[in-house]
């Protein structure tokens, strides 16, 4: 037996999800998605989504309305007749005559342990703010921001070195498992929906450009979970002025090392940083308009003399 599923989801973290759903034999009815956004090195041509391409390539409806608030937009979908909604990062609040249509609900996967991080960012949050372990939750969902009752968890660690992407990348597969193993619950109508926590509620905000800043004054943990926490994306930086000329340089992954002085001081030629409590290294870099690279890479093609504070003006070579 089978299900009649309307798949919600836009980023890649969503496609293993909808892959797995068609693994699993169910029927997808149609697929919902941001609209396509501009992009390319001007902006110029309409992008579409990772969820788009992957159901295009598969021959699934697809439907991106800027809105679902209409009454127009809700008749659309309560005429997919779908026994189900998965939704997955789809970018969309689901007005209540949406929650409603689905014969078994909506289903959402969501990448934290609620009701720790509801909201856009659970990922980068966690991380950020150096939590043991995270993972992947289902949830029937109701009018409340990523409160409603939780049916299904996986858990994982998050490792000392794992950057966001990392975490990213494990979630989306675990979350796919999760999800299969919701709806083969909700077909044998063994499902059971526990209501989250009444406390420890907090909420993951979208990522502030302002917080990519490296703010070399915290200790070193923070530092470096700051650094893991927004890598790849946005990227945490630090400017330097060489020759009179500054650059951006982006930390992508770090370590913390023994070490003390002012905070943003490079104490040593493997660019070991001082912090306000302890030492950082930064373990992958890089420069605006090229490629990530080792710090070994970084440090033959690129001299930051040490003794310089970082976001002073550096002696010239």
């Amino acid at each position: 037996m089978s299900l009649n599923i309307v798949f919600m989801g836009t980023p890649d973290f969503s496609v293993p999800t909808l892959q797995a759903i068609i693994s699993a034999g169910h029927a997808v009815k149609a697929v919902y998605t941001q609209p396509p956004r501009p992009a390319g090195r001007r902006g110029l041509n309409p992008t579409p989504s990772p969820v788009h391409r992957f159901a295009q390539q598969r021959g699934i409806e697809v439907r991106h309305p800027v809105s679902l608030k209409s009454p127009e937009e809700q008749d659309l979908f309560r005429g997919l007749g779908a026994d189900v909604a998965v939704v997955i990062a789809y970018g969309l609040l689901l007005p209540e005559p949406v929650l409603a249509a689905p014969r078994l609900g909506c289903i959402n996967v969501h990448a934290s342990l609620l009701p720790r991080w509801r909201g856009a960012a659970p990922i980068h949050r966690a991380v950020m703010a150096g939590d043991a372990e995270t993972g992947v939750m289902t949830m029937r969902m109701e009018k409340g921001l990523d409160t409603g009752p939780v049916l299904m968890t996986a858990r994982t660690p998050i490792a000392e070195d794992d950057t966001t992407g990392a975490v990213h990348d494990r979630l989306a597969t675990m979350g796919a498992q999760v999800l299969v193993e919701t709806l083969a619950a909700l077909e044998a109508g063994t499902a059971v929906a526990t209501p989250q926590a009444q406390f420890g509620a907090t909420y993951a905000s979208k990522i502030d450009k302002a917080e990519a800043r490296i703010d070399f004054t915290q200790s070193a943990v923070d530092v470096v979970h700051q650094i893991n926490g927004l890598s790849p994306v946005p990227g945490a930086w630090f400017e330097t002025d060489v020759l009179g000329r500054k650059e951006r340089i982006k930390v992508l992954n770090s370590e913390q090392i023994p070490g003390a002085g002012r905070a943003g001081t490079v104490l040593d030629d493997r660019l070991g940083i001082a912090c306000g409590k302890g030492a950082i290294r930064p373990l992958v870099l890089q420069r605006a308009g090229r490629s990530a690279v080792t710090l070994e890479e970084f440090c033959r093609g690129f001299t930051i003399p040490v003794g310089a504070v970082l976001g002073a003006r550096l002696p010239a070579a």
